[in-house]
């Protein structure tokens, strides 16, 4: 079952996005409302220590404007990690500065979507994000191991 870290300090926003989340029932969304707040659940630092409780999401849907630490600078963290890299991270902003848009992709965002203003506009791009990235996407292994058959093939050929 697939795990979603939101990282959104609107909560009316937060509220929309786990209600169409939850009406799909494609696993489990975390919701966090500060920047430095997401690197401590991706980390397992603090109150997020417990990696059963905060487990490593699949897919992570960041907002640009945060307390404590700014979006774009929380990007450049996750990317800059070995070990949180490969998490796709979807820009979910109202932002439609090219400035911020060119920024996100330089700093590999897989993807920059603006907020729709309404409920079912909302509702309807929460869903659609959701089912591209968790059902149609094949996401990276959590383990950068080889594939074993991959390496029983080499041997063989």
């Amino acid at each position: 079952m697939s795990s979603v870290l939101l990282v959104e300090d609107d909560e009316n926003h937060a509220s929309l996005f786990i209600r169409s989340f939850g009406e799909m029932n494609m696993g489990r969304i975390y919701w966090v409302s500060d920047g430095e707040e997401a690197l401590d659940f991706l980390l397992h630092r603090g109150r997020y220590v417990d990696s059963t409780t905060s487990p490593r999401p699949d897919l992570i849907l960041l907002d640009l404007r945060l307390p404590k630490m700014d979006g774009m600078d929380l990007l450049k963290e996750i990317k800059r990690s070995e070990d949180l890299r490969s998490i796709p991270v979807v820009i979910l902003t109202t932002s439609k500065n090219r400035h911020d848009i060119r920024n996100a992709y330089l700093n590999h965002a897989n993807s920059y979507l603006i907020k729709p203003l309404g409920f079912n506009k909302f509702q309807e791009l929460a869903r659609t994000v959701c089912t591209y990235w968790l059902m149609w996407n094949t996401l990276p292994p959590v383990s950068d191991a080889p594939d074993r058959s991959a390496a029983e093939n080499a041997s063989v050929a």
